[in-house]
Protein backbone atom coordinates (compact mmCIF):
# COMPACT_ATOMS: atom_id res chain seq x y z
CA UNK A 1 0.00 0.00 0.00
CA UNK A 2 3.22 2.12 0.90
CA UNK A 3 3.78 1.60 -3.02
CA UNK A 4 0.49 2.68 -4.27
CA UNK A 5 0.44 5.75 -2.18
CA UNK A 6 3.71 7.00 -3.27
CA UNK A 7 2.64 6.37 -7.14
CA UNK A 8 -0.55 8.20 -6.01
CA UNK A 9 1.33 11.10 -4.58
CA UNK A 10 3.64 11.15 -7.49
CA UNK A 11 0.18 11.54 -9.61
CA UNK A 12 -0.85 14.18 -8.06
CA UNK A 13 2.46 16.29 -8.01
CA UNK A 14 2.19 15.87 -11.72
CA UNK A 15 -1.12 16.67 -11.75
CA UNK A 16 -0.30 20.22 -10.04
CA UNK A 17 2.10 21.06 -12.58
CA UNK A 18 -0.65 19.86 -15.39
CA UNK A 19 -3.01 22.19 -13.40
CA UNK A 20 -0.48 25.24 -13.38
CA UNK A 21 0.37 24.99 -17.31
CA UNK A 22 -3.57 24.73 -18.10
CA UNK A 23 -4.30 27.20 -16.12
CA UNK A 24 -1.78 29.84 -17.44
CA UNK A 25 -2.39 28.37 -21.23
CA UNK A 26 -5.83 29.52 -20.37
CA UNK A 27 -4.89 33.44 -19.26
CA UNK A 28 -2.78 33.43 -22.58
CA UNK A 29 -5.45 32.20 -24.81
CA UNK A 30 -3.01 29.63 -26.17
CA UNK A 31 -5.21 26.59 -27.63
CA UNK A 32 -2.14 24.42 -28.73
CA UNK A 33 -1.04 23.81 -25.53
CA UNK A 34 -4.87 23.62 -24.18
CA UNK A 35 -4.84 21.21 -25.90
CA UNK A 36 -1.97 19.16 -25.48
CA UNK A 37 -1.94 19.48 -21.71
CA UNK A 38 -5.91 18.89 -21.36
CA UNK A 39 -4.72 15.34 -23.18
CA UNK A 40 -2.76 14.72 -20.58
CA UNK A 41 -4.48 15.79 -17.79
CA UNK A 42 -7.16 13.40 -18.74
CA UNK A 43 -5.07 10.48 -19.46
CA UNK A 44 -3.38 11.36 -15.78
CA UNK A 45 -6.79 11.05 -14.02
CA UNK A 46 -8.01 8.27 -15.60
CA UNK A 47 -4.47 6.66 -14.14
CA UNK A 48 -5.42 8.21 -11.04
CA UNK A 49 -9.02 6.61 -11.37
CA UNK A 50 -7.57 3.30 -11.38
CA UNK A 51 -4.83 3.35 -9.53
CA UNK A 52 -7.26 4.70 -6.47
CA UNK A 53 -9.00 1.75 -7.20
CA UNK A 54 -6.42 -0.74 -7.08
CA UNK A 55 -6.97 -1.92 -10.52
CA UNK A 56 -4.48 -2.27 -13.38
CA UNK A 57 -5.20 0.73 -16.03
CA UNK A 58 -7.06 -0.71 -18.84
CA UNK A 59 -5.74 -0.45 -22.39
CA UNK A 60 -9.11 -0.76 -23.95
CA UNK A 61 -11.99 1.75 -25.12
CA UNK A 62 -14.48 2.38 -23.94
CA UNK A 63 -12.95 2.76 -20.71
CA UNK A 64 -14.99 0.11 -18.18
CA UNK A 65 -15.92 2.53 -15.42
CA UNK A 66 -18.00 -0.26 -14.10
CA UNK A 67 -14.91 -2.15 -12.71
CA UNK A 68 -14.35 0.81 -10.38
CA UNK A 69 -16.28 1.28 -7.41
CA UNK A 70 -14.50 5.02 -5.73
CA UNK A 71 -14.99 7.37 -8.60
CA UNK A 72 -17.03 10.80 -9.17
CA UNK A 73 -20.50 10.76 -9.03
CA UNK A 74 -21.70 11.24 -12.69
CA UNK A 75 -18.29 10.04 -14.10
CA UNK A 76 -19.26 8.90 -17.56
CA UNK A 77 -21.03 11.91 -18.65
CA UNK A 78 -18.84 14.60 -17.23
CA UNK A 79 -15.46 13.04 -18.47
CA UNK A 80 -17.29 12.62 -21.62
CA UNK A 81 -17.98 16.26 -22.04
CA UNK A 82 -14.30 17.20 -21.02
CA UNK A 83 -13.11 14.68 -23.95
CA UNK A 84 -15.35 15.84 -26.66
CA UNK A 85 -14.55 19.61 -25.84
CA UNK A 86 -10.97 19.67 -24.32
CA UNK A 87 -10.52 23.56 -25.77
CA UNK A 88 -13.25 25.05 -23.09
CA UNK A 89 -12.20 26.64 -19.97
CA UNK A 90 -15.38 24.86 -18.08
CA UNK A 91 -14.01 21.41 -19.21
CA UNK A 92 -10.59 22.48 -17.83
CA UNK A 93 -12.62 23.09 -14.22
CA UNK A 94 -14.66 19.78 -14.11
CA UNK A 95 -11.47 17.85 -14.70
CA UNK A 96 -9.58 19.63 -11.81
CA UNK A 97 -12.91 19.09 -9.90
CA UNK A 98 -12.73 14.95 -10.73
CA UNK A 99 -9.59 14.98 -9.31
CA UNK A 100 -10.21 16.95 -6.61
CA UNK A 101 -13.17 14.09 -5.72
CA UNK A 102 -11.13 11.57 -6.68
CA UNK A 103 -8.34 12.25 -4.33
CA UNK A 104 -11.09 12.46 -1.43
CA UNK A 105 -12.28 9.00 -2.34
CA UNK A 106 -8.59 7.87 -2.10
CA UNK A 107 -8.66 9.21 1.18
CA UNK A 108 -11.95 7.49 2.49
CA UNK A 109 -11.02 4.25 0.46
CA UNK A 110 -7.85 4.44 2.51
CA UNK A 111 -10.01 5.09 5.81
CA UNK A 112 -11.90 2.29 5.59
CA UNK A 113 -9.53 0.17 4.42
CA UNK A 114 -8.01 0.47 7.94
CA UNK A 115 -11.19 0.14 9.91
CA UNK A 116 -11.82 -2.73 8.47
CA UNK A 117 -8.60 -4.62 9.27
CA UNK A 118 -8.56 -6.69 12.40
CA UNK A 119 -6.93 -5.03 15.30
CA UNK A 120 -4.09 -7.09 17.27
Amino acid sequence: MDNQMEVASSLLNEWGRIDAQLEKSFSERDQKNVTDWMEKGIALFVHFLFLSNEKSLPHIEPIPFHEVDFKPINIVERLGFIISRPNLYHSYRQLAELMNEQEKLLAKRNILKKASKPKG
